[in-house]
């Protein structure tokens, strides 16, 4: 028995991203760079460290080779603690039989006995895949006090947007009365972000009867189990930041967010930091007659061409001659000479040759990982490159 934990994080970090097309074909969703020098999983991750819950389960499945080498230890988020610590836990074996996680809840049911490890009074499981920067522990404050079976994280959206979501239902003490996913007509706006804290004798009770049911997941299944036993089940309102980076337009607009005069989500406050591996590169270095306007620059990068209104990552080179702007410019990209690019996504360790014209600012030309765009290519307004292509 390790170090009896009041709370054990179990972070969800198996999702394909299929919305993101291009970008998540060679990694998972929360391993999509974001922001000149992170990855979407430091959020969930830092948030961790910063509310100081330092066992956190990482639930990969979908493309896990480089997040799982990426996480290692959890050292780079203080999260490798004698008693503590980041485990990566992808699906396997179990006697003679074994299954993918078939699910979120279904997840977290293939690891009862890792939790189970730690004896831990409540579970707060979370999304891999969102951009904010939360204070876990003054929502688990909140549950206790609330004597809360389960508490569900909640985010005031539009009338419209409620139709998109798990929406909660609450009389005047926050406890939920209704529970609807994806209503028609909603009858509140406080829809789910997917974070919830559990009582873990009352998950774990709700895991095991429904570990039949196909799919098991937490908002289809286990909430609604939970509140037609009974169980008390309460909303905590969050008034921060909060992204859901799912789709090629919101990821984008993400990146773009951060080069506003204030922008929503700050980066600098020193109370939540977020953390993220470090490759120790060199500063970045502007070139005589380069030009860079309302940007973000990570480590390493060298600009001789004019940048305006991007978000450019570490170790990416753009040549002599060269305009990119409204672009994110993802790590080790190579731009070469005589190049426009206009509102583009372009991954990780991507080529573009001399000459070569991305995009014309009107929808967002995506360039997926490693690949080539040759001499005097153009790659259409609104393009989806997928990775390893080489662009004539």
């Amino acid at each position: 028995m390790i170090n009896k934990k009041e709370i054990v994080a179990m972070l969800l970090a198996g999702g394909q991203g299929s919305r993101l097309f291009a970008l998540t074909q060679k990694k998972a969703k929360p391993a999509v760079s974001y922001g000149g020098k992170y990855k979407i999983i430091d959020f969930p991750l830092s948030n961790c460290t910063n509310s100081g819950i330092d066992t956190v389960g990482v639930l990969t499945q979908y493309e896990p080779l480089e997040l799982n080498a990426y996480i290692g230890t959890g050292g780079f988020w203080d999260l490798d603690s004698l008693n503590g610590g980041a485990y990566v836990l992808p699906p396997y074996m179990k006697g003679e039989t074994g299954n993918w996680y078939r699910g979120t809840a279904d997840a977290i049911y293939q690891n009862i006995n890792f939790i189970d490890n730690f004896d831990p009074d409540h579970i707060i499981v979370l999304s891999g895949d969102q951009i904010c920067t939360m204070d876990y522990d003054k929502m688990l404050q909140y549950h206790k006090e609330k004597g809360a079976d389960c508490t569900i994280s909640v985010l005031n959206v539009t009338y419209e947007e409620a139709k998109r979501f798990g929406i909660m239902n609450t009389d005047e003490d926050e406890r939920i009365y209704e529970f609807e996913e994806k209503p028609a007509e909603p009858k509140s706006t406080k829809a789910s972000m997917g974070i919830y804290i559990f009582s873990w004798p009352v998950l774990k009770e709700a895991l095991i009867k429904l570990k039949d049911q196909p799919n098991c997941d937490f908002g289809k299944h286990i909430i609604p189990y939970c509140h037609e036993k009974g169980d008390r089940l309460f909303a905590y309102e969050y008034n921060g930041y909060w992204k859901d980076v799912g789709t090629i337009d919101s990821l984008w607009e993400a990146n773009m967010e951060l080069l506003d005069e204030n922008p929503q989500i700050d980066l600098n406050d020193d109370k939540m930091r977020i953390y993220t591996r470090n490759f120790s590169l060199p500063p970045h270095y502007i070139a005589p007659g380069a030009s860079v306007k309302n940007s973000i620059l990570a480590d390493g990068c060298v600009i001789e061409g004019e940048v305006e209104n991007c978000v450019i990552h570490s170790g990416v080179k753009i040549g002599k001659g060269s305009v990119v702007k409204n672009s994110v410019i993802m790590k080790d990209t190579v731009v070469r000479t005589d190049c426009q690019i206009d509102k583009a996504l372009i991954d990780e360790e991507v080529v573009i040759e001399q000459g070569c014209k991305v995009g014309e600012g009107n929808n967002v030309t995506v360039i997926g990982y490693h690949c080539v765009a040759l001499e005097n290519a153009t790659v259409e307004d609104g393009a989806m490159i997928y990775p390893d292509t080489i662009l004539h």
